[in-house]
């Protein structure tokens, strides 16, 4: 697809699309309050599984980007619904904050670290010795290896901190098993996200600010997609990759619909 005038749903990437280090980008409110206004179906995507959809609005919404919850989709939320399907009422170790914990639970997982069926990493920054040794453990032991996101680093103040995938392939080297990712770059991620609005992917769009994860997802799953440079991508990181992205924009702002001009 390439007509954006098309498109009945859209998916949007959050960090480096909407919001940076704490600040709304340009245009980024004013799209939200576009699609409201439209009745426009959408959901804001993270990979970061630390925080809960109702946390996630409410940081939003100090930066002046109005997104409700049930608006956010998390790939906490997409390994909940994946294990779901895969073993309903079943148990986990998890490493991960409220995020992930909860959105297991809601999903009728018990959380355990005794014959549990799955062993899943999501993002803390509080990862820990005995916590990692125990995953380890448990995985040798025969429990699957989920991930919620590939992502080795994440963004601070102070420099990049080790994320999910970094943590993961430790325990990878450890016990020669590789997890499962349920977040971006798997297309899995948008599926069940589509799912949860109605959406076809023939008439949804991507918007993201990533090749690795965003674009090459949204291209997998069927949609058309939109690369913003307002996050990691400039030309010369778009032109490490052998696909490009339906339509590369400035910014959301360039979304924005220019109100007619009278008469």
């Amino acid at each position: 697809m390439t007509d954006r005038s098309n498109i009945e749903c859209w998916l949007t990437d959050m960090d480096g699309v909407l919001v940076y280090e704490g600040s709304a980008l340009p245009g980024a409110g004013e799209l939200i309050a576009q699609w409201k206004e439209k009745g426009q179906r959408f959901l804001v995507l993270t990979n970061n599984s630390m925080y809960t959809p109702r946390d996630l609005s409410a940081r939003l919404h100090q930066t002046g980007v109005d997104v409700p919850e049930e608006s956010i989709w998390t790939s906490a939320l997409a390994t909940a619904r994946f294990l779901q399907s895969q073993r309903p009422g079943g148990k986990a170790y998890v490493v991960g904050e409220a995020g992930l914990t909860t959105a297991l639970h809601e999903a009728g997982y018990i959380l355990t670290d005794v014959d549990p069926d799955y062993v899943v990493i999501g993002e803390t920054r509080s990862y820990s010795f005995e916590a990692i040794t125990k995953a380890i453990r448990l995985v040798l032991a025969g429990a699957r290896f989920i991930g919620t996101n590939p992502d080795a680093t994440g963004p601070s103040a102070e420099g990049p901190l080790p994320a999910t995938g970094a943590i993961c392939a430790l325990i990878t080297k450890a016990t020669g098993f590789e997890p499962y990712w349920v977040g971006k770059p798997n297309p899995m991620m948008f599926r069940l996200a589509m799912s949860k609005i109605g959406a076809h992917s023939h008439s949804t769009g991507m918007i993201g600010d990533r090749m690795d994860t965003d674009v090459v997802a949204g291209i997998e799953a069927g949609l058309h997609t939109v690369l913003v440079r307002t996050g990691i991508s400039d030309d010369a990181e778009i032109a490490k990759y052998p696909y490009r992205p339906n339509e590369i924009l400035d910014s959301v702002q360039d979304l924005l619909e220019q109100p007619a001009i009278e008469q």
